[in-house]
């Protein structure tokens, strides 16, 4: 009855309930209990947004785009959770148990620090008596303190709050778009064969495509956080290797990166990696369609479309897995099973049709 549990059974009946004086402004939730909450002056924070644009037509039906793109998040609204504890602290380190004996996680939905977003892009298009070519190409970089508005921050530790300005996870360093439609050029009124029956079954079909290809999201390499004893924060693993090969391996046994690049943490300290300093696999993939308009009257037109999404079927491979600790390891700390670590066991992406007939008048 006082634990805000549930009570059991209906056959024990409603017990009273007991709970915190709703008169009051302000009433101390058990120390056991967590919460989130708003600090008492929210400073709400704001977007600025900017660009630079320059076009130029180029001839030849050719027009060519450059710009930067940029944004800025002032004290984007993070998760905090102020009740963490240093390493070794356990829970009667947490901030707030010397003076009121919390244990709970208490987080703070609060404005937090700036986040920002640059890039470079550039963008051809062409376009044609009948066909419209475009390629598109974006060098950007986000870079924030945590990904979404309502996420929590890897550390919470105050000493280590500047660990989290990192790379955002959502960040695609290049990305590559190719797309276009071109009208077949048979049939009435067209460049090659206008009349007979090639023409009918030739004229009036038209393609069109997107082929995108970019960067992979970075993610972050984590281990068991027992011996940092450190509760509210993220323990990362340690970097044991200068440098990290990306092997591009996919399934289980098969690793992504060189899995002995790092090492899980045993000492009473946090790792030394920060967050999202790995790349995962790229994206490929390939939408296509054909339209065709069949003439049925002056007054009616039948469009028939086939449209193909993942052409090639390509996979798209998610992130591989990325606790250290989750590997067994021989006597001299080698990798013997992986376990799920380093291991992409998971992928999306499968080619789907779709036809439709659409009746203008």
């Amino acid at each position: 009855a006082t634990s805000y549990q549930a009570a059991g059974n209906l056959r024990t009946g409603l017990p009273p309930i007991i709970g915190p004086d709703l008169n009051q402004d302000v009433f101390s939730l058990p120390a056991n209990v967590g919460t989130t909450t708003f600090p008492q002056v929210f400073h709400r924070g704001y977007i600025e947004s900017y660009n630079f644009t320059v076009q130029r037509d180029a001839g030849a039906g050719f027009n060519v785009q450059a710009a930067y793109v940029g944004s800025r998040a002032i004290r984007q609204t993070v998760v905090q959770n102020i009740n963490s504890a240093g390493p070794g602290g356990g829970n009667n380190g947490r901030a707030l148990f010397p003076s009121f004996g919390r244990t709970a996680t208490v987080n703070y939905f609060t404005p937090f620090n700036t986040a920002s977003y640059n890039s470079m892009q550039l963008q051809v298009n062409r376009r044609v008596k009948g066909a419209m070519l475009g390629l598109s190409y974006t060098l950007s970089r986000a870079i924030d303190y945590a990904d979404d508005e309502d996420s929590g921050l890897t550390w919470n530790w105050v000493p280590m709050l500047y660990r989290n300005k990192a790379v955002a996870g959502f960040d695609r360093t290049h990305n590559f778009q190719f797309f276009g439609d071109y009208g077949l050029p048979f049939g009435k009124g067209k460049r090659w064969v206008q009349s007979g029956l090639v023409a009918k079954l030739a004229g009036g079909w038209q393609l069109n495509w997107i082929l995108s290809r970019y960067s992979g999201t970075p993610f972050n390499i984590v281990t068991s956080g027992t011996s940092v004893n450190a509760p509210g924060s993220t323990q990362t693993a340690d970097q044991v290797l200068a440098n990290v090969q990306i092997l591009g391996g996919h399934g289980s046994g098969d690793p992504y990166f060189d899995p002995n690049a790092f090492g899980p943490v045993t000492a009473v300290r946090f790792g030394n990696t920060g967050r999202n300093i790995i790349r995962g696999p790229g994206f490929f993939n390939l939408d296509g369609s054909v339209f065709r308009d069949f003439s049925i009257t002056e007054r009616f037109v039948l469009e028939f479309r086939a449209e193909a999404f993942g052409v090639t079927n390509t996979p798209q491979f998610a992130n591989p897995g990325a606790t250290v600790s989750s590997a067994t390891r021989n006597a001299d700390q080698s990798i013997k099973a992986l376990n799920g670590y380093d291991e992409i066991t998971s992928a999306t992406g499968e080619r789907q049709f779709r036809f439709g007939l659409k009746l203008s008048f």
